[in-house]
């Protein structure tokens, strides 16, 4: 991510991941304002692009394809990523009111939510038929009814309401992969039937007579039914019933009618039209709050009309950036003015287009691939971005650095990554350490002279004190998500122990700017901590505040151990089995993020993981009587390990296969990715007994990856570890897993062995 050149003075938030805002992101990215901060709320971190989603329901792309990946375009952005649902605006405070998060506050606001189906006033469609939107959900059951007709041998009656451009392509596009689907498995395609229902006379009611009359001699030529003047009332299990009586037997009914808004709109005391949807004039602008725009489906330009397209919304992506520039810096906003007659591309399922403009109807493979070009040309605008700028490129003093060395070791210093990857190396931090000579007391029970994941103090009382810090920049732009994820993983030193957490102070840095700006990103960084915090029932009694270059977030944390039950890095035991209960590849993924080469939805996995306290895993580990304990951050799985096996008359055998990892980090790693902390934590490789054959694995470098709020790394009996790993499965730690085992020692240097596949 490109540091601010200024402090932030204005906040612009873009609600919805749209045609048009995607667009304003690319541009701002292109050329950002100093002080303009962009922050996105979407719920789809995926975006789909309408006009590739035909020709993916029909086989012809993949999702990928066919969605905008908004995690890497956002970065390219500079801007803020908020993996939220919008439920509610506050238009004089200024503020949006999300489902998951605090209220983000707005200088401008912009929508770009698209529409809902008209489903909601008809009995029956949300618990028996298949909305398109919104699309994430629509994909998911999309895939769902695949598998159901696939169940039945493809034997079903799949129908279509509505008879629009979107339901018409649809339908034929179900149709094209259906029947494929069906002919590879060996079984007849007759077996499937497909129908289309309008309330219309015919099938395209907006379009141009020859349009209607090609689609409608299409449909009957593929032996689909098309029930025109049936008005669905009600949806059943099996059927559609049209007109209050007719029943139209259906095994999959997906539902296409026309658009309505988001019913929250109605909260808002925005300017609304007859069906909800916001009312704006030709700049794009509210016609009653001039600090808000909307787009796309969501918006109606007062004097125009026009149908819910994604033709419309593209186009307005470059009129809406100009605007919302020109807002900012206090300039005359511009007119937009949509085209009247939209050029439109209709599949027929297969690779083949008829296509309309200005009353002309044309047709053929021709038009597919031309359509096909137009969409991946559009795609790669926002899937294909432009490098990020090279620091070491750039003259330093008017001296252009030449030295390869030298400029790696620059790249190197200018791309260090945050989280627990920001800390020193271990080799770095144990010999500075041995230069010291703290004073020795007797209520010291653990510190630096036998250190472990935290201190333990006794006090006198019946429970030993235990003591932690921890403190690292943010690696996310999201103060309310950076704050929590800092609780969690200053908190694991605790449960590592098997401590329960009592207290934590706080100390925090903001970034330089006015006040308003820094008291809201302090506001979200301190209720995403304190929400944690109050979940592990540890109370915030205080902390420090302090301005600096960047966001950094870090805890002194206190618990209370019961005196017999510490539970220490160092008690390895033969027969023990080496359970790790949450996946690496923290390090990697985050710093694949900071060079916009990270998918969103890998990064929301990451970020879900990072979320998930060690709470209850430490307790299932203590009761399934746990020898040895650690939490794996900073230093890696390697690095950790060999913590616990120093000291130790004990071998350890590592299966490298069975160390989970998550998703995205194996295609990070084919990109050539690694964290800023892994050249330190390669240190650990001198407790590796057979490096030369281990290193030959591609997924050897994962044992050196830092991890930020990572798993608990456990030695628990042998006869107990399959048990435990079950109780853990069964309280969430979904990839928790047996990872090695321990033997006994030789008497020398405690070594590791690891297992591979790799030949």
């Amino acid at each position: 991510m490109r540091s601010p050149s200024a402090p932030i003075v204005k906040d612009v938030v873009l609600v919805g991941a749209g045609h048009a805002h995607v667009g304003v992101l690319r541009a701002f990215g292109m050329q950002p304002i100093p002080g303009v901060r962009l922050t996105l709320i979407t719920r789809q971190v995926d975006t789909p692009y309408s006009g590739m989603l035909p020709g993916m329901i029909a086989g012809h792309y993949s999702t990928d394809q066919a969605h905008i990946d908004t995690g890497p375009l956002c970065r390219f952005a500079n801007a803020r990523l908020y993996h939220s649902e919008v439920i509610g605006l506050d238009l004089v405070g200024k503020r949006v009111f999300c489902d998951n998060r605090p209220p983000v506050l707005y200088d401008t606001l912009a929508l770009d939510i698209g529409s809902t189906p008209g489903a909601q006033q008809v009995a029956g469609v949300v618990e028996h038929a298949i909305p398109v939107k919104p699309v994430d959900s629509f994909l998911a059951r999309f895939e769902a009814a695949r598998a159901r007709i696939a169940a039945a041998g493809f034997k079903a009656c799949v129908g279509v309401v509505g008879a629009g451009p979107g339901g018409v392509e649809l339908l034929l596009a179900l149709q094209h992969r259906l029947m494929g689907e069906a002919r590879k498995a060996g079984r007849d395609p007759a077996g499937l039937a497909f129908a289309i229902i309008t309330p219309g006379a015919e099938v395209l009611p907006q379009m141009p007579v020859r349009m209607r009359q090609r689609f409608t001699a299409i449909l009957r030529e593929r032996d689909v039914a098309i029930h025109a003047m049936c008005k669905v009332t009600a949806v059943v299990p099996g059927a559609a019933i049209a007109n209050g009586t007719t029943r139209i037997p259906l095994d999959e009914i997906f539902w296409t009618t026309s658009a309505e808004a988001a019913p929250w709109l109605r909260q808002t005391g925005l300017a609304l039209d007859a069906q909800g949807f916001v009312r704006v004039g030709p700049t794009l602008q509210s016609v009653s709050h001039a600090d808000v725009f909307a787009v796309g489906d969501v918006a109606s330009m007062d004097g125009f009309s026009a149908p819910k397209s994604g033709v419309y919304a593209v186009r307005s992506g470059k009129p809406l950036t100009e605007n919302i520039r020109r807002l900012l810096e206090g300039q005359s906003l511009t007119h937009h003015r949509p085209q009247r007659d939209a050029l439109y591309l209709i599949s027929t399922g297969d690779k083949y287009v008829v296509g309309t403009r200005n009353g002309i109807t044309f047709e053929g493979a021709w038009a597919w691939t031309w359509k096909d070009w137009i969409d991946r040309r559009f795609m790669d605008r926002f899937n294909r971005l432009p490098e990020m700028p090279d620091a070491t490129a750039a003259p330093a003093h008017g001296i252009t650095i030449a030295d390869p060395a030298a400029r790696a070791e620059l790249a190197q210093a200018t791309m260090r990554c945050g989280g627990c990857a920001a800390k020193v190396g271990e080799s770095v931090l144990s010999r500075a350490l041995a230069e010291l000579k703290p004073v020795q007391r007797a209520d010291v029970v653990l510190g630096l002279a036998s250190p472990d994941d935290a201190a333990v103090i006794d006090t006198g009382a019946p429970c030993l004190t235990v003591q932690s810090v921890d403190y690292f920049r943010a690696m996310l732009d999201d103060p309310y998500v950076f704050g929590q994820i800092a609780a969690n993983h200053a908190l694991g030193d605790l449960y590592a122990m098997g401590a329960e957490p009592q207290s934590a102070m706080a100390i925090a840095t903001l970034p330089y700017g006015i006040a308003a700006k820094v008291e809201a990103d302090l506001t979200m960084l301190m209720q995403g901590a304190n929400a944690v915090l109050t979940r592990a029932n540890c109370a915030l009694v205080g902390g420090h505040t302090s301005e600096g270059a960047e966001l950094a977030l870090g805890f002194a944390v206190h618990g209370l151990i019961d005196r017999n039950r510490v539970l220490r890095k160092a008690g390895l035991m033969p027969g023990d089995a080496l359970i790790l209960t949450k996946p690496v590849g923290t390090g990697v993924l985050l710093a694949a993020d900071m060079r916009a080469k990270a998918r969103a939805r890998w990064m929301m996995g990451a970020i879900a993981h990072m979320l998930v306290p060690n709470a209850d895993a430490s307790r299932i580990l203590l009761a399934h009587e746990a020898h040895a304990a650690t939490d794996v951050t900073g230093f890696g799985l390697a690095g950790h390990l060999a913590a616990m096996v120093k000291g130790a008359d004990a071998h350890v055998t590592l299966q490298l296969d069975a160390v989970p990892l998550l998703d995205g980090v194996t295609e990070a790693l084919q990109l050539g990715i690694l964290s800023s902390l892994q050249p330190a934590n390669l240190a650990a490789r001198r407790a590796i007994r057979n490096l030369d054959a281990a290193a030959r694995d591609s997924r050897f470098p994962m044992l050196f990856d830092p991890q930020t709020a990572g798993g608990l790394l456990a030695a628990v009996p042998h006869v107990q570890a399959e048990a435990c790993v079950v109780a853990l499965h069964a309280a969430g730690y979904a990839h928790a897993a047996i990872i090695g085992h321990v033997t006994a020692g030789t008497g020398g240097d405690a070594v590791i062995s690891v297992e591979t596949n790799a030949p």
